[in-house]
């Protein structure tokens, strides 16, 4: 093996590539910054809602966000730690935008769940968690805000089990929560770890470790919480699963670990034992099989995130790719599959949030964003390969929110096309026509109704442009597999609307889920899909 490989590897070995999904609110921006804090990326954290501190966090980049205190993009983070190299992914915690988290698991090899141990799993976000248990990926997760009143303990777990149908292997016990909240039970090592408060937003908080023996003396917790806690242990020993490393890496047993984020309880140990337990950069399926990182020398990476104008200076449009295998360096040139032509992969960079680095290096498991003319979309693959291949694609969701767009000026109708295109491609939005007319009125389907907030917020803020939007009652959208007769021909509903979007394809919109039926029975061999 020659040295560039063997260096190759030795890289790829050390990288740990993971994604972090929640509610909003349960305080994953708080953690990824106490994370960030360790690998010393970062010398203050700052908490969201920018209470405690006067900093907006790190991560949260776009105007909006920093307004409503939430996560509307993902953001993509790197930072090294004990030997390790680490990538993060944080993605937006709100269920509207879940089609822009599926799109980022992709990315990941792993997930990081945190819950609010005063909510447990709350409703909104089980289709979050549906898309991590589609990918099959390992799912750890972090119990956050145990310096408040939580659940029982036992009712979290359960929670979990329920909703989300995966089996939970607690690694740590809490001992208490709120003002009694005294540290964790470590039950791997049976040592207890007892923390006192920090000051918020700084690294040091005192922590004290003792074996079980000694805990027994600790005048510090009262001696009805060592009760409690023994007898929670040997509940949770006698009936709960035991760990297993295998089916945590089948993502069917989630490890559970109890902490805050904000006071820093629990982050670190939480880090050391999510490295222990995650694996280097796995391999990826393309059309040629399996493309495993260990012994593909090649470079070859996937774009699974495109977004605009993120630096409002330079009007920007970054493509985010994951590189699968080999060895990337700043200005080669790859072969882009899908265009089916030599590109330069030029300004390579990594982002910190807003601020960015460029990259003169990067490998298998990494993230790196490169500027897009306009040439790359959502799922193409790159690589250097000579017998080239296609990674698995990304799906689209259906859309379940329609309006009718247009701008109030007619005279900024260029900006308006070119702002509705452009975040079109970013895959926030979907843009369709009315079937028999140009784009003099565009329709647009989301996924999540903030989506729209979104989309008039920016194309004010970053095209000039004001518009107007009008809801319409549609909730179905089908695409046509095939039509047997002439699309003007095609008996529907009366509640049927004929679109196309921007390649041309005929769509429907309907209102009723029944009306899709109907369609179908009055004209046979019709064929209707639900994906694009």
């Amino acid at each position: 093996m020659s040295e560039k490989n063997q260096e190759i590897k030795e890289e790829i070995r050390k990288r740990r590539t993971f994604a972090i999904i929640s509610h909003p609110d349960a305080g994953k921006t708080t953690l990824t910054e106490k994370f960030l804090l360790y690998g010393g990326a970062i010398n203050q954290a700052g908490s969201v809602k920018g209470k405690a501190t006067a900093r907006h966090a790190v991560s949260d980049w776009m105007e909006i966000e920093k307004e409503r205190g939430i996560s509307v993009t993902s953001s993509v983070l790197q930072f090294e730690y004990g030997g390790f190299c680490i990538n993060i992914l944080d993605t937006p915690g709100h269920q509207d935008f879940s089609e822009d988290t599926y799109r980022t698991l992709m990315a990941a090899d792993s997930a990081v769940m945190v819950i609010d141990a005063s909510k447990g799993v709350e409703a909104q976000t089980r289709k979050l968690f549906k898309v991590c248990t589609m990918r099959h990926i390992p799912i750890f997760t972090f119990i956050n805000k145990m310096d408040r009143e939580a659940m029982d303990t036992f009712e979290l777990l359960d929670d979990i089990e329920q909703e989300l149908g995966i089996a939970t292997c607690p690694v740590n016990w809490p001992i208490g929560s709120g003002k009694e909240f005294k540290g964790v039970y470590d039950r791997q090592k049976n040592q207890v770890e007892l923390f006192s408060d920090t000051q918020k937003g700084t690294r040091q908080g005192s922590v004290r470790i003792l074996d079980r023996k000694d805990l027994e003396k600790e005048e510090w917790i009262s001696g009805e919480q060592k009760d409690r806690l023994f007898e929670e242990l040997e509940l949770q020993d006698g009936a709960g699963a035991v760990f297993d490393q295998e089916l945590v890496e089948k993502g069917k047993l989630s490890p559970v670990f109890f902490g805050s984020a904000l006071t820093n309880f629990g982050v670190e140990t939480f880090l050391k034992y999510f490295l222990e337990m995650t694996t280097s950069p796995l391999p990826r399926r393309s059309d040629q099989g399996e493309i495993d990182p260990m012994e593909e020398e090649a470079f070859s990476a996937f774009v699974f995130k495109i977004q605009a104008n993120m630096n409002k200076a330079h009007r920007d449009r970054i493509a985010f790719m994951r590189i699968c295998s080999g060895r990337f360096e700043a200005g080669m040139d790859v072969w882009h599959i899908q265009g089916n032509k030599k590109v330069r992969l030029s300004q390579p960079q990594q982002m910190m949030a807003s601020e960015r680095k460029m990259v003169e290096k990067a490998y298998g498991g990494d993230i790196i964003g490169v500027f897009d003319p306009g040439i790359f979309s959502i799922g193409d693959t790159l690589t250097t390969a000579k017998e080239q291949f296609v990674y698995e694609g990304i799906p689209t969701f259906a859309p379940e929110h329609f309006a009718r767009v247009r701008q109030v000026d007619t005279m900024k109708r260029k900006q308006f096309l070119k702002g509705v295109n452009q975040i079109a491609q970013e895959g926030a939005i979907q843009i369709f026509q009315e079937y028999h007319t140009g784009m003099e009125e565009i329709i647009v389907g989301v996924v999540g109704i903030l989506q729209f907030d979104v989309l008039k917020y920016r194309l004010e803020k970053e095209y000039n442009v004001e518009i107007r939007m009008d809801s319409l009652p549609y909730e179905y959208i089908r695409w046509i597999r095939h039509c047997p007769v002439d699309l003007d021909k095609l008996s529907g509903t009366s509640d049927m609307k004929k679109v196309k979007d921007l390649r041309g394809r005929p769509l429907l919109l309907f209102v009723n889920s029944w009306s899709i039926r109907m369609t179908l029975e009055r004209n046979e061999g019709l064929e209707l899909t639900e994906f694009g």
